[in-house]
C-alpha cells in the first residue's frame, strides 16, 4: 500500500512539476528603435502592461538605432522579437506575428512664397514635374530615400536628376519655412503628428500645400510587393482649410512585429493573445496601439506568419493538454515500464535468496523423514534446533520480499508436519527402555544384537 501511495505521489509530483515548468513566465527580448520613437513608447507600454497582468510572456526591450539595426539583431539571434519596417530587407529567420501599424507616403509641394523681387517657378502639380527639383525627405533613414526613388522611377523621373536632402523630423518645420526644397516627402501613419506639423508648416501667406497623388499606386504595389496601394483621406491633417481637401492616392508599407523562426509555437501564440488583449487599454495613452492588426496568414504573404500567431488568428491555439498530452502519456508509459523493470531487477537481485530458501525447505522435508526414523532424542533435539534456524532464515526472506505469502504458507505446513513428527517420535522413544533403544540402534547399525 505504501509503495503504491509513493508511486501515485511521485506521478502527481512529476505532473505538477511539468505543469509549473511549462507555464512559468517566459521573457522575450524585443529589438526596437530608434530612441524616443513611437515604436519605443508602444513597446515600453506593452512591457508594463504584460508585467501588470502577470502574463505568461514578459518583454525585455533592446533599444537599437532603427529598423535596419533591429532586423540585424534578430538575424544574429540576439533578440527573440523585433519591430521592422516592411520595405527593408527582412531577415531570413523572421516570421510575422502582428502588424504594428501602416505608414503612408505623403508627397506635397508648399505654396509659392510671395514677396518683392521673388519670381515664382512653375507650379508643381504632378510627380513627373519633379525632375531637376530639390526634394526634402523627413527622417534620417535611408529607407525613406529609397521609397522616394521607387516613386520617381515609376513616373520616369531619374533620381540622379533630383537633388535629395534629408533632415531630422525635429527640424522639419524650420526647413520648410526656410524653403529648403521644392517638394517634401514624409512617411508615417495617417494620424502622424510629425507629418501633420510639417504640412501645417508649409501653409504660408494664405496658400495651402499641393498634395501630389501617386495615381500609379497599384502598379507600384504590383512591382514591389512590400508596398500596398492606399489613400490619404480628406482632412487627415486637419487645419483650415482642410488638408487635403480630397482623398489622395498613395502607397503604404507596414511596420511588423516579427519573431525569430524556431521559437515555441505556444509562446508566440500566448504573446499574440496578450498583445491583442492589452491593445484596448493602451489606446487612450498611445493611439497608435489602435493600429495593431493581425498578420497576413496567406501562404504567399511577403513575410511568412509564425505558426503560433497563425494558430491564434485561426482559433486553433492548443491548450496545455493538447500540447503535452503525448508527453504525459509517454511519461506514464515510461513510469510503468520503469516500475516493471525495477520489479524484475529487484527479483533478480533476490534470486540467490529464493534459491537458498528453496534448499532450506528441501532440507526441512529431509529432516521430517529422518525424524520419523530417529532412535535418539539428542538427534531430535539437534534437528529441532536446525529447524528453528531454517524458520528464522525463511522469515527474513519473506520480510525482504524474496518469497511470497503462498511459499510461506507451504513452508508452515512442512514445519508443522516436522514438529508433529518430532513430538510423536520423542514420545515413542521416551516410552521405550534405554537398553532396548541402544539394542535397536546397534541392530540397525550392524545387523546383529
Amino acid at each position: 500500500m505504501f509503495v503504491t501511495l509513493a508511486g501515485v505521489l511521485a506521478i502527481i509530483g512529476s505532473l505538477a512539476g511539468g505543469y509549473y515548468f511549462a507555464m512559468r513566465p517566459v521573457t522575450l527580448r524585443i529589438a526596437v528603435g530608434p530612441a524616443n520613437s513611437d515604436d519605443i513608447k508602444v513597446v515600453q507600454a506593452l512591457t508594463q502592461a504584460f508585467n501588470q497582468t502577470h502574463g505568461y510572456v514578459r518583454l525585455h526591450p533592446i533599444q537599437t538605432d532603427g529598423s535596419a539595426t533591429s532586423s540585424q539583431v534578430l538575424a544574429d539571434g540576439k533578440a527573440d522579437l523585433a519591430i521592422i519596417r516592411g520595405d527593408l530587407e527582412v531577415p531570413k529567420n523572421a516570421q510575422a506575428v502582428a502588424t504594428l501599424r501602416k505608414n503612408v507616403a505623403v508627397l506635397w509641394v508648399p505654396p509659392p512664397a510671395k514677396g518683392k523681387g521673388k519670381k515664382a517657378g512653375p507650379k508643381i502639380t504632378k510627380i513627373a514635374q519633379l525632375s531637376g527639383r530639390r526634394i526634402g525627405v523627413l527622417g534620417r533613414t535611408q529607407a525613406n530615400v529609397n521609397l522616394l526613388k521607387v516613386i520617381l522611377q515609376q513616373y520616369g523621373v531619374d533620381p540622379n536628376k533630383v537633388e535629395i536632402f534629408q533632415f531630422p523630423a525635429a527640424d522639419a518645420a524650420d526647413a520648410i519655412r526656410n524653403q529648403k526644397a521644392d517638394a517634401y516627402l514624409a512617411a508615417g501613419p495617417v494620424n502622424s503628428k510629425i507629418t501633420a506639423d510639417a504640412i501645417n508648416a508649409s501653409t504660408r501667406d494664405g496658400g495651402t500645400p499641393t498634395f501630389l497623388a501617386i495615381d500609379s499606386n497599384e502598379a507600384i504595389a504590383t512591382n514591389h510587393p512590400v508596398y500596398e496601394a492606399a489613400e490619404i483621406p480628406a482632412r487627415a491633417f486637419g487645419g483650415s482649410p482642410d488638408k487635403p481637401d480630397d482623398d489622395v492616392k498613395t502607397i503604404s508599407f507596414s511596420h511588423h512585429i516579427v519573431a525569430r523562426k524556431g521559437l515555441s509555437e505556444a509562446t508566440i501564440a500566448a504573446f499574440t493573445r496578450q498583445l491583442f488583449a492589452v491593445r484596448q487599454q493602451l489606446m487612450a495613452e498611445y493611439p497608435l496601439a489602435a493600429k495593431i492588426e493581425t498578420p497576413d496568414t496567406d501562404k504567399d504573404a511577403v513575410i511568412p506568419v509564425h505558426p503560433g500567431a497563425a494558430a491564434f488568428v485561426d482559433g486553433e491555439e492548443k491548450t496545455f493538454l493538447d500540447r503535452y498530452s503525448d508527453f504525459i502519456w509517454w511519461g506514464l508509459m515510461g513510469l510503468s515500464a520503469m516500475g516493471s523493470a525495477g520489479a524484475w531487477f529487484a527479483g533478480y537481485l533476490k534470486k540467490d535468496e529464493r534459491n537458498n530458501n528453496s534448499s532450506l525447505r528441501e532440507r526441512l522435508l529431509e529432516m521430517l523423514a529422518r525424524a520419523r526414523r530417529s532412535d535418539s532424542i539428542d538427534e531430535l533435539d539437534q534437528m529441532q534446533s536446525e529447524a528453528d534456524d531454517i524458520l528464522r532464515d525463511t522469515l527474513h526472506c519473506f520480510e525482504d520480499g524474496a518469497i511470497r505469502e503462498g511459499a510461506l504458507t507451504a513452508f508452515n505446513i512442512a514445519l508443522d508436519q516436522f514438529h508433529h513428527a518430532v513430538a510423536d517420535r520423542r514420545a515413542l522413544l521416551t516410552s521405550v527402555p534405554q537398553n532396548l533403544q541402544r539394542a535397536g540402534a546397534q541392530f540397525r547399525a550392524t545387523g546383529t544384537l
